[in-house]
């Protein structure tokens, strides 16, 4: 086994393992080790900018701050931004080098095994313990070959793997059991224990079931995690099935929707609303999208365009990143995504956005408020943080954010390219204010901790690792 490296495989997506992974370096960051963590490859629709302008996915983010360092592009160096139709966007060591199909992308697995390889060592000679987290299922024996997030770096790293699966999905003991058989030997012979998750029942309804899975495959079931009310960001669009809050806010579900974990704040109060649908909200919001113009136009053939063009002025639209180049005037595409191109946008703001170059700007900001629009009015002069991810400059006649973003005279209508925005306490209390609820929401990276400690038998897991 490696002797500072722990590994959570998943059965399937959405399995839990960015919560594991979370959870396990906040108790060993607790427990004064220096912890990192660190997904070779990850497919996110949700992103995040460091410091030093470097987009990774947003769940290695989260478990940095879990681990109470900063997030760095070595932590998740392969990121692919899915796109539609095969492509993605390729984002390495935070960087985007371009829009690429899946067997191109294949093509380049030895040299970026190369990439992974370094920022893991790089890593690890600066962490003491680094916590691994795999991608999608573990046993995808198809892919065995070119798994840089499961098989390579298991065979790299040498961790002790955790594999989780989800007992909601049905199939829990069938899952595991499979997972585990089909990996390689050399894999299996790491395998340190299974981990049980969102069990919404009776524990010792379990407990024939986890006699037998011990003794068939001779792992220790770590643990069961009951059903959590997480409050941390959503990995991938599987998520937003899970979002069913009370609709006073409504997210446009853009069909290339990213960077949808903006909203997570409001969670509780926010729900999808679909292109076809005539949502009754108090606030409409466009989010960002991995393609403007083409969920411009998506969004203009449908329901929801004769919607928005009918509550202008009284209910309130703000627009994120995409959302917001849509709000405006005009869009003009120089041959950056689709060759030479102008659409008209919604023409709610005074906004023209121009895509010139293949070039992204990914930084993180703090801005002062100088706008009056409904909500921001009310912390005009206060600072806010939040971070860029976007092509294209967009043009605008009545910023609100110093140099950012735009409003309508009537402030019903703004928007701005800042992401994470509703993550600003300030922020948060003036939609409080402006909706008159109570959002009452933090990371609970202490309490998800303590919760997984107490479910969990760690101690077996970390003897592994030589962690006491």
């Amino acid at each position: 086994m490696g002797m500072n490296a722990i590994m959570v495989g998943g059965t399937t997506s959405s399995s839990g393992k960015s919560l594991l992974t979370m959870a396990l370096c906040r108790i060993l960051a607790k427990k004064g080790y220096e912890v990192a963590p660190f997904k070779a490859q990850n497919m996110s629709l949700n992103s995040f900018v460091t410091k030093n302008g470097k987009e990774i996915a947003i769940a290695q983010a989260m478990q940095a701050f879990a681990a109470g360092i900063e997030p760095d592009e070595r932590m998740n160096p392969i990121l692919l931004k899915p796109k539609g139709n095969f492509i993605s966007q390729l984002v390495v060591l935070g960087e985007a080098v371009g829009d690429i199909d899946s067997r191109e992308y294949y093509k380049k697995i030895p040299e970026l095994k190369k990439v992974v390889e370094k920022a893991y060592d790089s890593l690890s000679e600066e962490y003491e313990i680094i916590v691994i987290e795999g991608a999608g299922g573990m046993a995808e024996i198809n892919l065995y070959d070119r798994d840089l997030a499961n098989v390579h770096i298991a065979r790299y790293a040498k961790p002790a793997i955790v594999i989780i699966g989800d007992i909601e999905r049905g199939g829990v003991f069938a899952s595991l059991y499979g997972t585990y058989k089909l990996l390689p030997e050399d894999l299996r012979e790491m395998v340190a224990g299974f981990v049980i998750n969102r069990l919404r029942g009776y524990e010792d309804f379990l407990a024939n079931g986890i006699k037998k899975l011990e003794e068939l495959c001779n792992v220790p079931v770590l643990g069961v995690i009951p059903f959590l009310n997480s409050e941390f960001p959503s990995e991938d669009s599987l998520n937003i099935e899970e979002w069913k809050g009370s609709g006073l806010v409504g997210i446009v579900r853009l069909p290339r929707i990213s960077n949808f974990t903006d909203f997570e704040p409001l969670r509780k109060i926010a729900s999808f609303v679909e292109l076809n649908e005539k949502p009754d909200c108090e606030i409409l919001i466009l989010p960002g999208s991995k393609d403007t113009i083409a969920d411009l136009k998506a969004l203009k053939s449908a329901k929801i365009y004769e919607h928005i063009q009918k509550i202008a002025g009284k209910k309130l639209i703000i627009g994120i990143c995409g959302g917001y180049q849509m709000l405006g005037k005009e869009l003009i595409d120089f041959g950056v995504e689709h060759g030479f191109e102008r659409v008209k946008g919604l023409g709610l703001l005074e906004a023209e956005t121009r895509f010139e170059e293949y070039k992204k700007r990914t930084v993180q900001v703090s801005k002062k408020v100088t706008g009056d629009a409904e909500i921001i009015r009310s912390i005009k002069g206060e600072t806010v943080w939040g971070y860029e991810i976007h092509k294209g400059i967009t043009f605008s006649k009545k910023p609100i954010f110093e140099d950012d973003g735009c409003q309508s005279d009537d402030g019903m209508c703004w928007g701005t390219y800042l992401h994470g925005l509703f993550w600003n306490e300030n922020l948060l209390k003036a939609v409080e204010k402006y909706l008159g609820v109570k959002l009452e929401f933090s990371n609970k990276f202490d309490l998800l901790a303590e919760e997984i400690e107490k479910r969990l038998n760690l101690s077996a897991l970390f003897s592994k690792i030589s962690v006491s």
